[in-house]
């Protein structure tokens, strides 16, 4: 629990630096004064509308990744494997590029990412399942062509797009959370997610050892895959839908996680949420801040924070 408990600390001091930064200055004492209800109107307005909601849903988009790409990467028994390999969010992001193009934002745009996401998922495991059970191999194979497809489209509707909208159109691709509103639903469908996932961590400890182990030791396979596929897709649905394709997370987190905690999923699962959420955040805060008032694609930062974490990390583990 000593792990969990210091990942906690650290997501909460994220938090804190999140509502601290940005353009206007905040200082502590205001900054409890608001959170506290006695702060000025301009200070509740910059720090509860704005900064704070921004926090929560980076924090829910990092923490859905992160335990997705754990899933993904024991359905598919690859280390590779990561949220988005299975064309999830190609599908949000031409169901999404089609909204912007069609004059829409905010709550159409995030809709159509998830309706997108959700349809990319139907048609992957459709493909995949075919007229008898589908193994990893099959799947992996189907959702890579599938993604294939999705870009090209992808690409046609960035060839085809007037120059006024694609600088919003390439933001989103790389990852926005300048629109990502209210945080709610992505916190409820990170705290879903990890209340149906967490009964599975027994089953997931034995897959990830092999399936003819998990079927000796009384798993019954087919239901196990059955489930960390549709969790994990409805967890990337979610946190695409929220901020776009924000890439690398689930790819590295768990990676880090296992070097640092082992492969025990009643763990890693829990862990990944957190440690997930606190790299976004801090990613966010940095998009936000670093150039401000511009901001930055948090998808460049998120790459620029974990990739070296991720090598000292590996190196630390071949030396012991």
């Amino acid at each position: 629990m000593v792990p969990l408990t210091l990942l906690v600390a650290l997501l909460l001091l994220a938090l804190v630096f999140s509502t601290l930064s940005g353009s206007v200055s905040l200082g502590p004492g205001e900054w409890l004064a608001t959170l506290s209800g006695h702060g000025s109107p301009a200070h509740s307005a910059l720090l509860l509308e704005l900064r704070l909601p921004r926090a929560l849903a980076a924090l829910a988009t990092g923490g859905l990744l992160a335990m997705a790409g754990a899933l993904m990467q024991v359905l598919l028994r690859n280390p590779l494997a990561d949220p988005y390999v299975l064309g999830i969010s190609g599908g949000a992001a031409v169901a999404s590029l089609l909204a912007m193009l069609a004059g829409l934002g905010g709550l159409a745009v995030s809709g159509s990412a998830l309706a997108g996401a959700l349809a990319s998922t139907v048609l992957v495991f459709g493909l995949a399942h075919g007229r008898g059970p589908w193994t990893p191999t099959r799947l992996l194979l189907t959702g890579v062509v599938v993604a294939a497809g999705w870009g090209a489209l992808i690409s046609l509707l960035l060839a085809t797009s007037p120059a006024r909208d694609l600088r919003g159109m390439l933001f989103w691709l790389m990852g926005d959370l300048s629109y990502a509103g209210q945080a709610r639903w992505p916190l409820a469908l990170l705290g879903a997610g990890l209340v149906l996932s967490m009964p599975l961590a027994r089953g997931l400890n034995v897959l990830s050892r092999g399936e003819l182990t998990a079927r000796a030791l009384g798993e019954s396979t087919t239901f196990l895959r059955f489930a960390i596929y549709l969790l994990a897709s409805a967890m990337t649905a979610g946190a695409v839908a929220t901020a776009g394709s924000v890439g690398f997370v689930g790819l590295v987190v768990p990676h880090m996680l296992r070097l640092s905690l082992g492969n025990d999923y009643r763990v890693l699962l829990p862990a990944s949420a957190l440690a997930g959420g606190t790299l976004l955040v801090v990613a966010d805060t940095l998009a936000r801040t670093v150039l401000a008032p511009r901001q930055l694609p948090v998808g460049v930062l998120t790459a620029l924070i974990g990739v070296p974490l991720f090598l000292y990390l590996l190196n630390r583990e071949r030396s012991t």
